[in-house]
């Protein structure tokens, strides 16, 4: 018999660094889940990915165990770990960070196909291209 759900939370920790501290601890904290136990399982599944941001989606039951997925980084992370910048431009559209290239774009539409709502490459590769260039990253033709 499937257990009964009690809730699922969304959150995004650094790779490897979870720790009982906000946003984890109170998140799950409120569902009565065992916060250290979650923060160990996840810091093992992670300690090889580096120091990139996981989201992860956790099903607490009612009896309070839980399971987790990790998802891939978001693109904006990706594209910032690629072409090694610290962060996105403040003004998209007058200041540029950096250029993006039509091999980059397509590794990182790979990299994030499973979690993106694209039916194809193609379109895959056009939503990682918008989020590039409202960081402030320009996009080779």
């Amino acid at each position: 018999m499937a257990k009964a759900i009690k809730a699922i939370v969304k959150l995004q920790c650094t790779a490897g660094k979870a720790n009982p501290a906000p946003p984890v601890g109170p998140a799950l904290g409120q569902h009565g889940v065992n916060i250290v136990e979650f923060c160990q399982q996840f810091n093992e599944k992670t300690k090889e990915k580096g120091d990139i941001t996981i989201p992860v989606v956790i099903t607490i039951y009612e009896d309070r165990t839980f399971t987790f997925i990790l998802k891939e980084p978001p693109v904006a992370d990706l594209i910032i770990k690629t072409l090694k910048i610290e962060k996105g431009s403040d003004n998209s559209k007058k200041t540029k960070v950096g250029k993006l290239t039509q091999d980059q774009l397509k590794t990182i539409a790979e990299a994030k196909m499973s979690d993106l709502n694209a039916n194809d490459l193609e379109a895959a590769k056009k939503i990682v291209a918008g989020t590039a260039r409202s960081m402030g990253v320009e996009v080779e033709k």
